[in-house]
């Protein structure tokens, strides 16, 4: 039977460091759309292909919804490798942890078979590590922008109580980003690994199906989430505050 953990499972051991079956999989995403990306680049042309019109004009798209946002086309370019890997890492993440065996194929160990690979966002460290990396990087663009003296008097400002007051409510809802970005993530992406692993356990034939297709849907609308969720704060962060 299979074993259902919160926890990524540790495989193997690589001077003393545990790798789970969540971390072997995130590496395979990372060579994969790495291998991908260098392809696609050395195929890049200046007169696009039909491959590669479809992605100019999903940029271009992604970058006319920005633009607003942002103030200008300009920084809208700026900031969009960012959002776009965010999105594209946990896309492929998430589908990839619903290919048939993911889950399924495994090791033993007397009545219970852990499994060899993991959805990387069913593994807490790993959606704790991303929400971080987002987090750190909102405030960097805040202080590339604003400079650190105006982006940090948003949560450090001693003008007076109710400034004070403010600026700590400010601070905290930073913090709370990170248990937002994780524990949403995760848990959407858990649930539907527990789901199916279930529904394929107790009808294992045509049942799945449609639940699969919907998480394929999950998979795509939480990686969109949380890239455009990022998006957003990049673009508050590197407003200035109209008291300054």
């Amino acid at each position: 039977m299979l074993h259902i953990s919160p926890r990524a499972e540790e495989i193997f051991f690589v001077g003393g460091l545990p790798i789970t079956n969540a971390l072997i999989l995130t590496l395979v995403v990372f060579i994969l759309l790495g291998v991908v990306s260098l392809i696609f680049r050395r195929k890049l042309a200046l007169v696009p292909g039909r491959f590669q019109n479809v992605f100019e004009f999903i940029i271009d798209n992604v970058l006319d919804m920005m633009e607003p946002l942002y103030g200008s086309k300009r920084k809208a370019e700026k900031y969009l490798p960012w959002i776009a890997t965010f999105f594209i890492f946990i896309l492929f993440s998430n589908w990839l942890g619903l290919v048939p065996g993911v889950g399924s194929i495994g090791i033993k160990h007397g009545e219970v078979i852990t499994p060899l690979l993991r959805a990387p966002a069913s593994d807490l460290n790993f959606t704790l590590a991303l929400a971080f990396i987002s987090v750190i990087i909102i405030q960097v663009f805040g202080v590339m922008a604003l400079g650190p003296k105006i982006h940090f008097s948003k949560f450090f400002d001693f003008r007076g109580p109710i400034k004070f007051f403010i600026g700590i409510l400010e601070l905290v809802s930073e913090i709370a980003k990170i248990i937002s970005f994780s524990f949403r993530l995760f848990g959407n992406v858990f649930a539907g690994e527990v789901l199916l692993i279930i529904i394929g356990f107790l009808v294992p034939y045509v049942i799945p199906v449609p639940f699969l297709i919907f998480e394929v849907f999950v998979g795509f609308m939480q990686a969109f989430v949380f890239s455009m969720l990022t998006m957003v704060f990049v673009a508050m962060a590197i407003k200035e505050d109209s008291s300054h």
